[in-house]
């Protein structure tokens, strides 16, 4: 499973290693402040593109060779700029490493969900959403350190020994997972599969999950900017969401593994936390700022491994590759949506009234999940 792990974190690690530190090269590498939105935007429109395709693949011809391949060739990615140096190999290197991650990470999660018994797969999900909230967590910091020692270019080079060696240690120890027999799948299957609630609950629960991190991560320094906040109280507070994510995970995948804790509770807890933090946002200077990283930390730490595990459950085993990619699409939406949202209402109100709309969304989640048990039980329920 380390290797699953180390696959989590190389995805996280690069997606905001190098995107919280594009910034200070808008002068020479990139141009202007629209080609730096262009050049963060390509990781994960590449990633948005071909996770659903990636994950097909998976299922087709085995999760490990396309977890290798893709974990190669964000090595090749990462080395192209490194090596080259050039403006133009930088927007390669970003495209690249989008399309890569799109290969690997679908079928990391496939293969963790194949490689562990049912019984445990909010534990394993749980762990690896763990170590992938560290490769969050530590990738401004560390890409940060690595940009002023060596600049850029030290960046990629760090990213491609990375993926280098994660990738041989994939090839060296995860066993092959041979695909499984499929039946034939027209679109209207795919399309009456995905439409499922057991598949639109988890991933509207994940993708709301990833909207409230992504406008945590994004609109929290600003908010305590505006209170008066210094950048290391603002910035300890991204630090402290970051901390709540990737603490709460391997709990909650134990508590669901022991029977302590079910699917809907879980995902319903984990929504009106995450709708909490956002209103908590709303509140005046630093404790607000604070409060509400706990507890959007913490929501998407609930909602994570719950979700996957869910997804799993209710999924045939030659389809996981599929249905992840599917999820992970759902996710990207969500990361992208969030902020785009807030955002739209902050430009023409105030962000106070970005963050209450974010958070009357994602509170309506808790009463479609109720809804779901209510019609549930009633269908189940023995004619009279």
């Amino acid at each position: 499973m380390w290797p699953l792990y180390a696959a989590g974190f190389t995805t996280a690690f690069g997606a905001h290693g190098i995107a919280a530190n594009l910034g200070g090269f808008s002068d020479d590498a990139i141009g202007s402040l629209l080609a730096l939105g262009l050049l963060l935007a390509l990781y994960d429109g590449a990633e948005v593109l071909l996770k659903p395709l990636f994950g097909t693949l998976a299922d087709r011809i085995g999760a490990r060779p396309v977890m290798i391949g893709g974990l190669a060739a964000f090595a090749l990615a990462s080395a192209a700029y490194a090596l080259a140096g050039e403006p133009g190999w930088l927007w390669a290197a970003r495209l690249g490493q989008g399309a890569a991650a799109s290969a690997f990470s679908p079928a990391a999660s496939s293969l963790v969900a194949r490689l562990n018994p049912a019984a445990r797969h909010g534990r394993a999900f749980g762990s690896y959403g763990f170590y992938k909230s560290i490769g969050y967590t530590l990738g401004p910091l560390l890409g940060g350190v690595l940009v002023w020692a060596g600049g850029l270019r030290l960046l990629f080079a760090v990213m491609a020994v990375l993926g280098a060696a994660v990738a041989g240690w994939a090839l060296a120890v995860v066993p092959g997972v041979p695909p499984l027999p499929r039946a034939r799948q027209t679109v209207r299957d795919l399309a009456r599969r995905l439409g499922d609630p057991a598949f639109l609950g988890p991933t509207g629960a994940l993708a709301a999950a990833t909207a409230a991190l992504s406008v945590g991560v994004g609109f929290l320094p600003v908010s305590g900017a505006a209170a008066g906040l210094g950048t290391i109280a603002t910035g300890a507070a991204v630090s402290v969401l970051a901390l709540c994510a990737a603490v709460v995970q391997p709990w909650a995948g134990k508590a669901l593994d022991a029977g302590r804790l079910t699917t809907r509770a879980g995902l319903a807890a984990g929504l009106a936390l995450a709708a909490a933090g956002l209103a908590a946002a709303m509140l005046p200077g630093l404790p607000g700022v604070l409060l509400a990283a706990a507890l959007i930390g913490a929501g998407t730490g609930l909602i994570t491994p719950l979700g996957f595990a869910a997804l799993a459950a209710a999924t045939p085993p030659e389809r996981l590759g599929q249905t992840m990619g599917s999820a992970e699409l759902g996710r990207e939406l969500g990361d992208a949506g969030g902020p785009l949202l807030v955002g739209a209402i902050a430009a023409t109100t105030t962000l106070t009234h970005g963050y209450a709309a974010l958070a009357a969304l994602l509170a309506t989640g808790p009463l479609l999940l109720a809804l779901a048990r209510f019609r549930s039980a009633r269908a189940t329920a023995p004619p009279r």
